[in-house]
């Protein structure tokens, strides 16, 4: 009671559940398919259900199955806590989590993860299973309940769907099939009193309706803006999980406009470049990130916050030259604190920021070659990257002495066309036909200057 007084006083929305209707179809009324399930999750289902449990696949499976999409993981929930999950599958299972207590089945490499149906913190006996900040924000969730109440804690309606086992029917409790046709997104319940139980939820919001195309409802979206300061409570390292998420979606293009459309952006990645070629550069590395998962090649965290960074990267640069620092050092000590001072936001692994200082300091390397150090460059493991760093600044508009275009053509060449190319470097030039051809005159390139 004297909380809820507190809430109001502070202007914040009260704990009020949401109100929500159970509608189940049978099976002959929805498409979902044991086929379509991974056999490791059809068997998790039937392993607990054999076992007299609750077992249903429930969230983003769900969802995309009846987005008629192909879900690469599948989730499932129960009545059984993560201790008799444990007894159920003995050595294939292990318990994880302290704050969401999970249990993880594994069947060879893949993974399934059931959980414990949640319930509401006010019914928790003591701060050993659930506790909230005063500002609401959870801080552990591990209070056992039922599949209703378990459904009231889920976050957005189309996640709040759940296929049963035990006669294949669906089993809808927020109107989540509806918002499914209208291709809309929309929270359960108060839409600020649950961005405040857990802040991320506004970037998990910006996610999905990247993924899913959806838009935001407009109750849903209307405290995105207010409320991004929230997110300085998360800690680093879940933000960079996040983010993770978020950039390597294969929906990177739209997740950037919408994270700039509702303010998140400057939350999220504070130490971003501050001007409209940066910003160019942004979306070309996000471009390409999204083209590579089309064609299901790998990722790579540091690429994107090489380009993320950048311009802070060369207004630090800028600085240090004016205070007599040498290029390189000045490119070092400039890398160094961009990554710094963003790891505070999003905790940038080690081996991230090593890759990410890699490509940086190849940059000058790859714009002034010496012709005996291009092959040596070339087997470099960082080359590909910095190369293709060095091209999309080109494409955005950067100066680069067109160093970008020399070494595609480099690489394209035959030894004979390379033998040409690298005599014309020792000349002290490039050759003609390594360049692109240009409308106008060369740009004058300053001295002693390290990208």
């Amino acid at each position: 009671m004297i909380k809820t007084l507190i809430d109001r006083l502070r202007g914040r929305p009260g704990n009020r559940r949401p109100v929500l209707k159970l509608a189940i179809t049978p099976r002959d009324q929805h498409p979902i398919s044991r086929k379509d399930i991974s056999s490791a999750a059809v068997k998790t289902l039937y392993r607990l259900h054999d076992h007299g449990y609750q077992a249903f696949l429930v969230g983003g499976g769900v969802r995309d199955l009846l987005l008629d999409l192909h879900p690469k993981d599948f989730d499932v929930a129960t009545d059984a806590t993560p201790e008799q999950v444990k007894q159920v599958f003995g050595g294939q299972c292990q318990i994880i989590g302290r704050r969401f207590r999970l249990a993880h089945v594994r069947f060879g490499r893949e993974i399934i993860e059931v959980a414990t149906f949640r319930a509401h913190h006010s019914q928790s006996e003591g701060e050993l299973h659930g506790r909230t900040s005063d500002e609401g924000m959870i801080l552990r969730d591990n209070v056992w309940g039922n599949i209703e109440e378990d459904a009231e804690r889920r976050d957005f309606t189309v996640n709040a769907l759940y296929y049963n086992i035990a006669d294949f029917s669906l089993w809808d409790f927020a109107g989540g099939r509806k918002d499914l046709e209208k291709r809309q997104l929309r929270l359960i319940g108060d839409p600020e009193t649950r961005y405040r139980e857990d802040p991320v939820r506004m970037l998990r919001a910006i996610r999905f309706a990247a993924k899913l195309e959806f838009s935001i409802e407009p109750a849903t979206a209307e405290p995105l803006r207010r409320l991004g300061d929230l997110l300085d409570d998360i800690s680093s390292h879940r933000l960079f999980d996040e983010a993770q998420k978020l950039l390597a979606s294969g929906h990177a293009v739209r997740v950037l406009a919408l994270l700039n459309e509702y303010d998140l952006f400057r939350h999220l990645f504070p130490q971003a470049g501050p001007s409209a070629e940066y910003e160019r550069l942004l979306t070309l590395t996000a471009e390409s990130t999204d083209q590579r998962i089309r064609e299901d090649k790998s990722v790579n965290p540091a690429f994107f916050y090489a380009a993320l960074l950048w311009g802070r990267v060369q207004a630090h640069y800028a600085e240090l030259l004016d205070d007599g620092v040498p290029p390189m050092p000045a490119l070092q000590q400039a890398g160094q604190r961009a990554i710094s001072r963003q790891t505070e936001r999003t905790a940038i692994t080690r081996f991230t920021a090593q890759a990410l200082r890699e490509i940086w300091e190849m940059q000058p390397r790859l714009e002034n070659p010496r012709p005996r150090q291009v092959e040596a460059l070339r087997v470099q493991q960082r080359f590909r990257a910095a190369y293709d760093f060095l091209v999309l600044r080109e494409k955005a508009g950067e100066d680069t002495g067109d160093w970008g275009a020399w070494w595609t053509r480099y690489q394209d060449a035959d030894p004979g066309l390379q033998a040409e190319l690298l005599r014309a470097l020792e000349s002290g030039g490039k050759t003609a036909a390594s360049r692109k051809p240009r409308k106008r005159g060369p740009r004058k390139r300053k001295p002693a200057r390290a990208e």
